[in-house]
């Protein structure tokens, strides 16, 4: 279920996220869902992101998944447009880098504090309409379910940027969001297929007497800027999805 909310003023906590701007183009196609490979690294054209052991289970044999994803040539020329034109047109200083790593900070923190029920701290990070939602939405879900939306900053596997969107509302107040993906792995007990058109990734780590298994879930957080003339510097997250959990 989309989460989605009207252009506000809410702050949020990453403010090592670049500034884009603002001309009213077409939304970008989704992007396509990765696949997890659970083993040793392997040598694919695309190869992200991987975990190690900590703590005392890092004596045992290094523990790594790798996620593999095939992005589209187009997608990927599409986005760098919007790069161009944000750094030519409305920051000089705009790095994709940098957004993405407040971002991934900005999901691990609003998840976990979603996961704990604690709402209350959300005020300024997330949308007052889609903070509402999340009100109603989370004092519905089983223990299980509210456990998998925690999301460690270690365990966010991947993250790409899906729609990138510049445009102008009723009023002429201008305005940028950017929507992005995360991958992460969970340790929930969440049953093999959680209902919903996907399926939910298993990984298991050790052997029948010691292995651990845990989920590869996705999610999407979109965060939105507003850059008319006097408006604050600050984003806010105007839409949470976390596919077959917050439903």
């Amino acid at each position: 279920m989309a989460l989605r909310a009207a252009p506000g003023r809410c702050l949020w906590l990453a403010r090592a996220l670049a500034a884009p701007g603002a001309v009213r183009v077409p939304p970008l196609a989704a992007a396509s869902a990765p696949l997890p490979v659970a083993s040793r690294p392997l040598r694919p054209a695309a190869r992200f992101a991987s975990t190690g052991g900590q703590g005392p289970e890092a004596e045992s044999p290094q523990r790594r998944v790798v996620v593999v994803r095939i992005t589209s040539p187009l997608a990927w020329l599409r986005t760098r447009f919007y790069y161009l034109l944000i750094r030519l047109y409305f920051d000089q200083e705009f790095s994709i880098e940098e957004f993405t790593r407040g971002a991934k900070q900005a999901f691990s923190v609003v998840s976990k504090l979603l996961s704990q029920r604690k709402l209350d701290l959300l005020d300024e990070l997330v949308s007052a309409e889609v903070l509402q939602v999340l009100k109603e939405k989370i004092s519905l879900l089983p223990d299980s379910h509210r456990d998998a939306l925690a999301a460690d900053i270690d365990a966010i596997m991947y993250t790409t940027e899906g729609d990138v969107r510049i445009y102008y509302d009723d009023d002429g107040r201008k305005f940028v969001s950017i929507l992005m993906r995360f991958w992460y792995l969970n340790g929930a007990n969440l049953p093999d297929e959680v209902p919903g058109e996907t399926k939910v990734f298993q990984i298991v780590f050790g052997d029948e007497s010691t292995k651990e298994k845990r989920h590869l879930l996705t999610a999407n957080y979109e965060f939105q800027r507003e850059f008319t003339e006097g408006a604050k510097p600050d984003w806010t997250i105007t839409r949470i999805e976390h596919p077959r959990l917050l439903e």
